[in-house]
């Protein structure tokens, strides 16, 4: 996703007199600062923090989870003496609480910052409100909400989990401008163009895990893998949703497991074909069955539990529809490329309108370009517990 909804960022820092030395200045940079911390901040929340005083940054930082220290604390480091006297300026409220490092709270207070801009409170329940309250105690003048619909972008898949250890869904396909997945059913299909397709691997490499059918497994024998090349903290997980065990020993997917492919079935771990599929490195979980399906909700619920904070769903029609239609999908992410593949072809998802009569809007829309193509993203609903919030610098 691009970030030109946020203002421009200038190429030097400007006078104090610009207009656009501000604060939201400030924060979109302790925004992008937290974004450093994709798939290294995992299973904390991604924060970034920037200290400045008489409008000259001298302090940055943000957290990296195998670093220990929290975004607020490194910035403080960098600042020094410098910091008392100056602002702080972070996408997520400072913690109050001591877990693998002391509170930040603390650190602040005692470094003697005198003003703090948070985009948003934590959505940790334990959290949420309290380190402002202490900071406030303190004498510091505390503001928040700044940028806050970017804050919460960029932390999405950990408030849902924190909040519900349910991991943020994301369903993101690619398809024609009349709704084509493929052209046909069991055939691969290049649709989108090559920028479309390394944006897909900047998602993946957001997510926790991708989640895939059997039938997808079949028709591409696909890898699943983030090929970013950026640092990752745990390997990228790949799940596989195969009720009758149908996965080919010899496909990619089994070929390249290393502890990180598991399959969801609902066939017994000791039948003859899952033994092979322990042998090959691959894990093989059992779930409930939802007529002669896996029921989905058990799938994310178990995924959750290994502290899978967001899944990327990349599957086919069917699956898709089985998706949408079990109301486990937060997010949908569609890569629209301009061509027409015409009757015959294979839809976005198959959903009976029995089952699905409410034809749920998308809200929080964004449109993106990659190179030709169009990217429509939108939200079934908010995991910060607003169901109609709309963006706004």
């Amino acid at each position: 996703m691009t970030w030109c909804h946020l203002t421009p960022r200038p190429t030097s820092i400007p006078s104090s007199t610009d207009p656009v030395f501000n604060d939201g200045y400030w924060m979109t940079e302790a925004i992008e600062l937290a974004r450093k911390g994709m798939a290294l901040a995992h299973p904390n929340p991604r924060v970034g923090a920037v200290v400045v005083k008489d409008g000259i940054k001298v302090g940055e930082g943000f957290h990296i989870y195998d670093n220990r220290d929290h975004a607020e604390i490194i910035a403080l480091k960098e600042a020094g003496a410098h910091a008392r006297g100056a602002a702080l300026y972070v996408n997520l409220e400072p913690c109050c609480r001591t877990g693998r490092t002391g509170p930040c709270t603390k650190a602040i207070i005692e470094a003697g910052i005198i003003k703090v801009f948070a985009a948003m409170k934590d959505p940790n329940p334990a959290v949420s409100g309290r380190g402002f309250a202490e900071l406030r105690r303190a004498g510091i003048e505390v503001r928040d909400g700044i940028y806050e619909p970017y804050a919460r972008e960029t932390n999405e898949a950990f408030a849902k989990w924190i909040q519900t250890r349910i991991p943020f869904v994301t369903l993101k396909t690619a398809l024609t401008l009349d709704g084509q997945i493929a052209s046909r059913a069991g055939s691969a299909t290049w649709v989108t163009s090559a920028e479309s397709r390394e944006e897909v691997q900047r998602i993946r490499h957001e997510a926790d895990a991708l989640l895939t059918g059997i039938g997808t497994v079949l028709a591409d024998d696909p890898r699943m893998s983030d090929r970013t090349g950026l640092p990752r903290r745990r390997p990228l997980l790949r799940a596989i949703i195969d009720s009758s065990l149908r996965m080919p020993l010899r496909s990619e997917l089994v070929k390249s497991a290393q502890g990180d492919v598991v399959i969801f079935t609902t066939k017994p771990a000791n039948s003859p074909k899952a033994r092979a599929l322990i042998r090959a490195g691959v894990e093989i979980v059992r779930v409930r069955s939802r007529g002669s399906h896996a029921d989905l909700r058990d799938v994310i619920k178990q995924l959750g539990r290994r502290e899978i904070l967001g899944v990327v769903l990349e599957a086919g029609a069917e699956l898709n529809g089985a998706a949408l239609e079990s109301g486990i999908v937060d997010k949908m992410i569609l890569f629209y490329a301009p061509k027409v593949m015409g009757t015959g072809g294979v839809p976005m998802a198959r959903i009976p309108s029995r089952r699905f009569p409410k034809s749920p809007a998308l809200m929080n829309l964004t449109l993106n370009r990659y190179g030709p193509d169009f990217c429509v993203e939108g939200y079934f609903r908010d995991v910060y517990g607003n169901h109609r919030t709309r963006r706004k610098n």
